[in-house]
């Protein structure tokens, strides 16, 4: 298929809108035919969403450069056609059709024009085209039918919406035709679409009188001209079918040929049912639409498109394809529903500080709730094709981006808000457009890292700190995140810097020093005496109190057989300095400390403070 074509009607798009799964289609098909799940990658499609989706204005500009004369062409008879000046309508697309006689597209338009003039048989002329050239394009059967409505001919356009129900099961429009024409007779209609198939098939075979038939009695020979096309709107085939279309357009003339005959030699109701009867057998099956497909797509192969989408695409130049937030060659592009297109990390990052698109300022909400961020499959495809090279300078640019924030001893991003302690939960709220960013570059880096460092007087921040790994992160709807953090290793501040807004720092890792044998012994009393003196301190607070604490930090550690096992030293110390509450200031001072002797002295000198208040 065209790269520039719709996958529904396999036409050139016009009015393109991109839907949230990253494929686009036209305006006309997101109107009349929607399919429940998008026909290039399956994901399902709400009609309701759909309606609110603009046209992308990129692809649009796109395809105007591309198909210059054929686009402004359409876009003139779409405008007439809106206005109901379906005489100056039909007039633009039989000069089109007269330049370029295999434009299909512009047959739906002619067609269109037609029925608005009451033409109907001209109308069914191209109709009749359309469906031999695009046998899986249920919108063509559709409107084939809604023709035969008009002229009277239900029980013919009853095949057509049966025909489009096998080929979509959910096209909604063709289920309530059909349920209208049935209704007419008498018949309840079921919701479900195969009885409605059934339904259908049983109807046609009943031996009883249809409205569009007449009741005129005689004898019948209708099935001696089953291959004699005499109807008038069977006459108009400018090109006649090529061999592998005669089947798909066979089941039709039979139809036409039969009920013809019959109403040629005053053949009786019955018979003549039992004729379309046969008619509607000759109907593909699934398998036939399968079959019917191959060809189409083997026609695709051998070149049945009317230009290369290679040499339509090469008018593009790389500012064509510039994101207008970086001005850089697209690298991800994905469009909003307002029809912009930016790179996915830009708008990500714009929706950061305004909840609205950067180009028409519309609200964008429900995108950003919704978070499918998911590529334009069209400018993806255009792109590796068109700049394979730039494209590659530029995936290279995002890599060394990605691989510096990676990096966790150079700029690596600074939380500045409290003291974080090793192995102690840290619940973080995150609302400033800063810290958005920053969290979303550690989980796209895959580190789920970042400092924390409590806020220092004429520095920004302190001299020490601790590092914080994401166990998982909950966005609200309106931006705001719920971080569930632990902390992990202690770090030494060397250098500051900034990036994009946030606190950055160059840092070396800290780790307590190992007491040697001959001091071990008396650091293991001290250690044991300080645990003790914590834990009776715990036993003396009052039941509601243990219980928040419990609820935020946990219960307190158990005394661990070897001290000096982690370079963190015991966990119990960490939790009970998070328990204390003490000044940021006193608490980074323990925090930098890398002998568990000088933090055990600290501790003893807070607990006998705490337990005489």
């Amino acid at each position: 298929m065209d790269l520039l074509e719709c996958p529904i009607c396999l036409f050139l798009m016009c009015e393109p809108v991109t839907m949230s799964c990253g494929h686009s289609l036209c305006r006309r098909c997101l109107g009349t035919n929607l399919p429940s799940r998008c026909p290039t990658c399956k994901e399902r499609l709400k009609q309701k969403d759909a309606k609110n989706i603009k046209n992308n204005v990129l692809l649009i500009s796109v395809i105007e450069k591309c198909r210059p004369d054929e686009t402004k062409m359409k876009c003139q008879i779409l405008e007439k056609l809106k206005a109901s000046e379906f005489t100056d309508a039909l007039r633009i697309a039989d000069e089109g059709i007269e330049q370029a006689p295999d434009d299909v597209c512009l047959k739906v338009f002619r067609a269109e024009a037609s029925v608005g003039l009451r033409c109907y048989p001209d109308a069914l002329r191209d109709l009749d085209d359309l469906c031999c050239t695009r046998p899986n394009w249920t919108e063509g059967f559709f409107r084939k039918g809604n023709v035969l409505l008009e002229m009277g001919r239900q029980t013919e356009a009853l095949i057509q919406f049966h025909r489009c129900l096998k080929l979509q099961s959910d096209f909604l429009p063709a289920k309530s035709q059909i349920k209208k024409i049935l209704e007419a007779e008498g018949m309840a209609v079921p919701e479900e679409v195969h009885c409605i198939l059934q339904v259908v098939s049983e109807y046609l075979k009943e031996p009883c009188p249809i409205t569009s038939l007449g009741g005129s009695q005689g004898p019948t020979h209708s099935h001696t001209h089953t291959h004699t096309h005499t109807h008038k709107h069977s006459e108009g085939h400018r090109f006649p079918p090529p061999p592998e279309e005669k089947e798909e357009g066979e089941a039709n003339g039979r139809l036409e040929s039969l009920q013809t005959s019959s109403k040629a030699k005053h053949g009786s109701s019955t018979e003549c049912c039992l004729s379309l009867c046969q008619a509607v057998s000759f109907l593909p099956t699934a398998e036939d639409d399968e079959e019917l497909m191959m060809r189409k797509d083997e026609r695709n192969r051998r070149g049945d498109c009317s230009q290369d989408s290679q040499t339509v695409l090469s008018v593009l130049t790389v500012s064509d394809l510039e994101c207008p937030l970086c001005i850089r060659l697209f690298y991800e592009p994905v469009t909003t529903p307002c029809g912009h297109t930016f790179c996915k990390n830009c708008i990500e990052r714009s929706l950061d500080h305004n909840l609205r698109c950067p180009l028409c300022k519309q609200p964008l909400q429900e995108y950003f709730k919704n978070r499918k961020y998911n590529p334009t499959a069209l400018l993806q495809e255009a792109i590796s094709r068109l700049f394979p090279q730039q494209l590659s300078e530029r995936m290279q640019v995002h890599e060394t981006e990605m691989a510096e924030l990676s990096n966790l001893t150079t700029n690596i991003p600074i939380f500045v808000c409290t003291v974080a302690y090793p192995g102690v939960p840290c619940p973080l709220h995150i609302f400033e457009p800063r810290y958005r960013l920053m969290m979303r570059r550690c989980m796209e880096t895959g580190t789920k890292k970042f400092g924390m460092c409590s806020y220092e007087h004429g520095k920004g921040f302190a001299d020490y700190g601790c590092i914080l790994e994401i166990l998982s992160l909950e966005v609200l709807p309106d931006g705001r995140s719920y971080v569930d953090t632990v902390g992990g290793s202690r770090f030494r501040v060397l250098r500051r810097g900034q990036r994009d807004g946030y606190q950055t720092a160059d840092i070396e890792y800290l780790e307590d020093h190992k007491a040697d044998e001959s001091e071990l012994e008396q650091l293991q009393g001290l250690h044991d005496s300080v645990y003790q003196q914590a834990q009776d301190w715990y036993q003396r607070l009052n039941s509601r109190i243990r219980e928040q604490i419990s609820r935020q930090y946990g219960t307190m550690p158990d005394k661990e057989d070897n001290i000096q096992e982690s370079s963190n030293g015991p966990a119990w110390c960490w939790w009970l300095l998070s328990v204390l509450q003490l000044d940021p200031a006193y608490q980074t001072t323990v925090l930098s400390l890398t002998t568990l002797r000088d933090r055990l002295g600290h501790l003893r000198i807070v607990l006998e403070y705490f337990s005489q208040s």
